[in-house]
This record gives structure tokens, C-alpha cells and sequence, in this order.
């Protein structure tokens, strides 16, 4: 099954394009999701972070992610932690849940798919891809949050211009509703003209 790796930065679009893929009937796996799950209570993730940032991480029995995000925003090495931990948790359950489809092609939504250095876990890359300015407005609207803490969050993913570089089809999430739907519609049919036949290089964006 062809496996088309999903990832941009925050603020950019990844879910509602994730979200057209999927009334397509395209199997969708998001990694995000698949975090949330890995330490909700019960669950060895979630002690092994209790043990590291101690009890006072967890509210009502549950992880307190906003303490969470800041902790690791202020202190860098414990975010390098955290991401040794729950990065291959992840990607394992994520292996687990693709050997379980019947599809054609699949979208992996992987948020930090290139500072994860996960490249060659998927078979082609899709960037969703907006303007940083477009990303502040977006971000700011959505979650309400400071520029300062808007910034800090942008900083630590990976920069607009490494995430193109290492894209094979690109989504502009710049205009109306009715041009993403186009694009995903066209890579739609990509993908799936791809996924039938044999495998052979191609690097072209197929939006171009």
C-alpha cells in the first residue's frame, strides 16, 4: 500500500486537508491521535512521564498537556526526552495500524514527520504549505494564544523551507475551501493511478 505522509507546520491546514482525503474514503492515521492515546491513564507512557516531570504534570488522574507544552517549551532537554519516548511508541502503533488496511494508498497525518527524521517511513511526502504570517493569523484566531508563545512553537518545527525541500507534492492552503478541494482531488486521482501501478521514481508535483 502506498503511504503518503502528511505534514506541515502548525497553523497551515493538515487537518482539514487530512479530513478531505477521508470523505474520499482514503484511511487516514494521524499521529497526533495516536500520541493522545499512548498516555491516557493506564497506559506506560504516561507513567514513565510521571516519573520524569513528577506528579503535579497530571490533573484529575489525567496529563495536563498545556503544563506539559510549557515545561518542554522552557526547558529544551525535556522535550528532547519526551520525544525519545513517545516518537517510537508511535510510529510502532502506527506500523500496527497500517498492517490492518485494505486500501490503496494511505494518509499518514505526521505533524513532525521531517524534525523526526522519518522520511523514509512513507513513500511519498506531502507538504501543506501556507505563508508564516498566514500561520500567526491562523494560529491566533484558532487558539487565542500571545505572539511570543505563537513564535516559540514555530521556532521548534522544522522551517518553511526545509519542509519544501523535502516534499514530493505540495498543497498551497492560501484561498478559498473550493481550491483545497481541487488540490486534494487531483492528488487524489494521483495517488491512486501511483498506487496501481509498479513502483517507479517520480518526483514531479502533480498540482504544478
Amino acid at each position: 500500500m502506498l503511504k503518503i505522509g502528511l505534514t506541515g507546520g502548525i497553523g497551515c491546514g493538515k487537518t482539514t486537508v487530512a479530513n478531505l482525503f477521508a470523505t474520499k474514503g482514503v484511511p487516514v492515521l494521524d499521529a497526533d491521535q495516536i500520541a493522545r492515546d499512548l498516555v491516557e491513564p493506564g497506559q506506560p507512557a504516561l507513567a514513565a512521564i510521571v516519573r520524569e516531570f513528577g506528579a503535579q504534570i497530571l490533573e484529575a488522574g489525567r496529563l495536563n498537556r498545556a503544563k506539559l507544552r510549557e515545561t518542554i517549551f522552557r526547558l529544551p532537554a525535556r522535550k528532547q526526552w519526551l520525544e525519545a519516548l513517545l516518537h517510537p511508541m508511535v510510529f510502532d502503533a502506527m506500523r500496527r495500524q497500517i498492517s490492518m488496511l485494505r486500501s490503496d494508498y494511505c494518509i499518514l497525518c505526521i505533524p513532525l514527520l521531517i524534525e523526526a527524521r522519518q522520511q523514509e517511513f512513507v513513500d511519498r511526502i506531502l507538504v501543506v504549505d501556507c505563508p508564516v504570517e498566514l500561520q500567526y493569523a491562523r494560529i491566533k484566531s484558532r487558539n487565542g494564544l500571545e505572539e511570543s508563545e505563537i513564535s516559540c512553537i514555530i521556532q521548534s518545527q522544522a522551517g518553511r523551507g526545509e519542509r519544501l525541500a523535502a516534499a514530493d507534492d505540495v498543497i498551497e492552503n492560501i484561498g478559498a475551501m473550493a481550491q483545497l478541494q481541487m488540490q486534494v482531488e487531483k492528488l487524489h486521482r494521483f495517488y491512486l493511478d501511483l498506487a496501481r501501478k509498479v513502483p517507479q521514481p517520480c518526483d514531479s508535483n502533480p498540482i504544478d
